[in-house]
Order: C-alpha cells, then sequence, then structure tokens
C-alpha cells in the first residue's frame, strides 16, 4: 500500500482508492476508484466496479454497429451521470497507461492492441480543491497501486473485497466482514 502523508505534494492520479469498510455513502460504499487526475485545483476518477450490466451498443445507438458495441458500460461516479466517459488501460512491459476521458475514435484504435481494456462510464468521481485531502486526513480512502492483474477480476463488488484484502491482514478481515454482522 502506498502511504501518502498530508501535506505532500504526492499526486494520487494513476492510484487506486478503496473506500475505507466503514463508508456508508451509497455512491462510494465498497468502491474501487482509478484515479485520473489529481493536482491542487481538482482531482478526479471512475469507479471501477459498478458494472450497469448493459454494453455501450446498447446505451447509444451510435455505437451500436460500430466497433466499441461491445465495451462494458459502468457507473463512473455521481458527478455529471449523463456524461459519458471513454478510458482506456495497457498493460505493457513499462508500466500501466491509463488513457482518460478519450474521443471514440481512439478508444477503437486503442482497442485494436494487444493488452488494451476499454471501458465506458456514465459519470465520474471528483473533488474541488481540497476536498480530497481533506477526505483522506479523515482516512476515508485506502490508496494503493493498481495491481497488474486488476483486469482479470470481476468488475463488481468483490472486486473491492479482493484488492482491499490483498493491503494486509487486518484488511482483509474487514474486507470479509459480512454485510450485516449481527445476523450472522
Amino acid at each position: 500500500m502506498r502511504e501518502r502523508r498530508p501535506g505532500t505534494k504526492e499526486t494520487l492520479a494513476g492510484s487506486l482508492l478503496l473506500a475505507h469498510p466503514a463508508m456508508r455513502d451509497p455512491n462510494f460504499r465498497h468502491s474501487v476508484l482509478l484515479m485520473s487526475v489529481h493536482n491542487a485545483e481538482e482531482a478526479m476518477g471512475v469507479v471501477l466496479n459498478r458494472p450497469t450490466g448493459k454494453r455501450l451498443g446498447e446505451f447509444s445507438g451510435d455505437f451500436a454497429l460500430g466497433p466499441l458495441a461491445s465495451v462494458p458500460l459502468f457507473t463512473g461516479g455521481p458527478v455529471r451521470t449523463s456524461q459519458l466517459v471513454l478510458a482506456a488501460w495497457q498493460t505493457r512491459p513499462d508500466g500501466f497507461r491509463l488513457h482518460f476521458g478519450i474521443e471514440p475514435d481512439k478508444a477503437v484504435q486503442l482497442l485494436n492492441e494487444e493488452g488494451t481494456h476499454v471501458r465506458a462510464f456514465l459519470g465520474y468521481a471528483g473533488w474541488s480543491a481540497g476536498q480530497l485531502e481533506n477526505e483522506m486526513k479523515h482516512k476515508t480512502w485506502i490508496v494503493t497501486d493498481v495491481p497488474e492483474d486488476l483486469l482479470t477480476h470481476t468488475q463488481d463488488e468483490t472486486l473491492w473485497r479482493t484488492v482491499l484484502g490483498r493491503e494486509g491482514l487486518e484488511w482483509r478481515l474487514l474486507a470479509d466482514e459480512p454485510e450485516h454482522p449481527e445476523q450472522n
């Protein structure tokens, strides 16, 4: 797990934010966010584990017959939920590469490259200046690097349990805790 000390200028772009197990906000409960932007003015990312169960071709007729028709569609976050965001991940020998907010033509081009995964998101997670830093001070998020096998896992709530569980025994116990322990 990557530690981030309050007051440092380290960017979280390219990192995963895992919702703390105690988080109750329904927009982010048990979420895994991939951060694309993090600077002094703003922070932005998408929730990776909220599939809509639809493909891009089902969502918009513009994509119905094209090469992006089978791209999975996710709820990316609570900001601008009608905005479509295309993103691509490439696993490369020199590391993980993210293409965020790309145009459809670029998504098609990347889709044809080996080791590339394209996803579509409705909305995104966004923070204004200082907002995410405040949440980090309150330990709302667990910061971790993107695991190489991220996209081989089911992209639903089990992704949160899997990634959080890798952060150590204590986190594994919390990740596996039943939703309603009183009913155990």
